[in-house]
């Protein structure tokens, strides 16, 4: 369905694939996957805190994903940042977190 979209604004708009992905600017992605922690408590407050003010740091210039494994008792946190020394740093950082609250 996805496919059709896109090739419905291709010949919509006249415009090569190759345009239109131009306008999307990529950014460095880090996930960590931390392993061995209660997937339940992928929204204890603690946790919630640590994300906001980590959103907060970023601004519009990147993002973050908690979520927990549907499969596996892990909690994956992946962060978008402008650089990738910041998004390990935040992703570390949140995942220290998840270690210390969701046991």
């Amino acid at each position: 369905l996805t496919s059709l979209h896109l090739l419905s604004v291709v010949a919509r708009t006249g415009k090569p694939l190759a345009e239109l992905a131009s306008v999307m600017t990529r950014l460095p992605q880090i996930l960590v996957n931390v392993k061995d922690v209660d997937r339940a408590k992928a929204s204890v407050p603690e946790l919630s805190a640590a994300v906001a003010a980590v959103e907060l740091e970023l601004g519009e210039t990147g993002r973050v994903l908690i979520r927990p494994s549907g499969t596996e008792p892990m909690i994956r946190v992946m962060v978008e940042a402008s650089s990738a020394e910041q998004a390990e740093r935040m992703a570390g950082h949140l995942a220290d977190v998840v270690r210390t609250a969701c046991v």
